[in-house]
């Protein structure tokens, strides 16, 4: 079958690997000069499988509201006149409820734990190396309070098949030498430990894979704007692009951000809002005091990852439309909380600043199956904060339906038809 895959993030190259390998003929479509230069190029580099919580949570509205006003506040909202921006919004804060958020969780650990599965048999299969780490998940608190947060979310998790454990300050040490200054300044109370989560690269992973795609016979083509879809009654016959039409059988959607605009056309409505995030990289070498364990900090929102002789310190959330300005005071605060963590690295040298927009849906959950009515359109989109950690899943999930066969979860909670559309 002739299968046109749109976007080469992680998303992208690992939905037209999949297909592939199993015997489609794929062509893969993005504006960018080179696989995983945007959302996917330098982000936090968890594939937290098992702490793949939604960001819309009881108490966030109350959180968000204090925060305003603050430059450097894990979450900034640009109020616009945008209906878009308005209406996702609205929906997100009807999602903060307790049992909208354990459904949030339930989704995204079963999704994740799929992937996982899946991204460690690529690995053992292909040879894969791309700056793995697979000590788990190190999730630390601060206050009482979020201690206390963290341990009451424990049973939930362990029901849901996840191997964590609640951990003391000492033993966060125990799994992460390089807290014990933290620890000792009170910056580090205790936390859980998600044993079976890892991390690595998603744009060196996306690269090695686009190779292995290329040999497989994948056709990318690169610096194409994709400008629309020549249709036919509810199928899709052509990608049209700035290079011309790209005639098709079957259309997977994997542009994250840029979804949205591409199908509303089609009369298909995406709840997606593009979420700029923060990473900074800075450069490990020669120093003995760098993690190896993946850590989140609860109070700051912030991910910190070893990749080799590199550390990647990721966070913020801000709501500013497809704005992807470098703002200096969001930048430092991600690196104040690099050094409150970890101080012996307040020295080292950044090798750069980073911004990316992430596709974020109302309830956190990525988008997989049918769009709308459409016979041959396949949407994989909306994946948030999660694309790397979902992404070897979601692939798995998008080639079982393409080819007419029954995925190996439930793959109604992630369909667009639960947003009422």
């Amino acid at each position: 079958m002739k299968t046109v895959v749109l976007g080469a993030g992680v998303i992208g190259v690992t939905s037209a690997y999949f297909l592939a390998r199993r015997g489609h003929d794929v062509t893969l479509i993005d504006r960018a000069a080179d696989v995983a230069l945007e959302t996917s190029f330098a982000n936090g580099g968890q594939v937290s499988a098992t702490g793949s919580a939604p960001w819309a949570a009881p108490g966030v509205p109350l959180q968000a509201l204090k925060w305003l006003g603050r430059p450097d506040a894990p979450l900034k909202w640009s109020p616009r006149a945008d209906r878009t921006q308005w209406a996702w919004l609205t929906a997100f804060v009807r999602r903060c409820t307790a049992s909208a958020y354990n459904e949030g969780v339930s989704r995204n650990i079963q999704l994740g734990q799929l992937s996982l599965r899946e991204l460690r048999q690529l690995r053992s299969e292909l040879g894969l190396d791309y700056d793995q780490q697979t000590g788990g998940i190190l999730k630390v608190a601060k206050s009482a309070a979020d201690l206390e947060d963290l341990r009451g979310k424990l049973g939930k998790l362990e029901a849901l098949g996840a191997k964590v454990s609640f951990v003391t300050a000492e033993e966060c040490v125990e799994i992460e030498p390089a807290l014990r200054s933290a620890v000792e300044a009170g910056e580090v109370r205790g936390g859980i430990h998600f044993a079976d989560d890892e991390s690595g690269d998603a744009h060196l992973f996306t690269a090695e894979l686009a190779k292995r795609a290329r040999e497989l016979g994948v056709d990318f083509r690169m610096a194409t704007d994709v400008t629309g879809l020549e249709t036919n009654d509810l199928r899709a016959t052509a990608v049209l692009t700035s290079t011309g039409p790209i005639p098709c059988e079957h259309v997977v959607v994997c542009l994250g951000v840029g979804s949205a605009p591409l199908l509303k056309p089609l009369g298909i409505r995406l709840p997606i809002y593009p979420v700029k995030g923060y990473s900074i990289t800075v450069d490990a070498t020669g120093t003995n005091a760098a993690p190896q364990v993946s850590l989140t900090d609860e109070e700051r929102r912030i991910v910190v990852s070893r990749m080799g002789n590199r550390i990647r310190v990721a966070g913020m959330a801000e709501l500013a439309g497809t704005d992807l300005t470098v703002d200096p005071r969001r930048a430092k605060a991600v690196r104040r909380a690099l050094n409150a963590l970890f101080p012996e690295l307040a020295d080292l040298p950044e090798i750069s600043v980073w911004t990316g927009l992430r596709p974020m849906t109302p309830d956190g959950g990525a988008i997989i199956g049918a769009a709308g009515n459409w016979e041959n359109l396949t949407l994989n989109t909306g994946h948030g904060t999660y694309g790397w950690t979902m992404a070897c899943g979601s692939a798995r999930m998008v080639a079982d339906r393409v080819d007419g066969i029954a995925p190996p979860i439930d793959s109604a909670p992630y369909e667009l038809a639960r947003f009422g559309r």
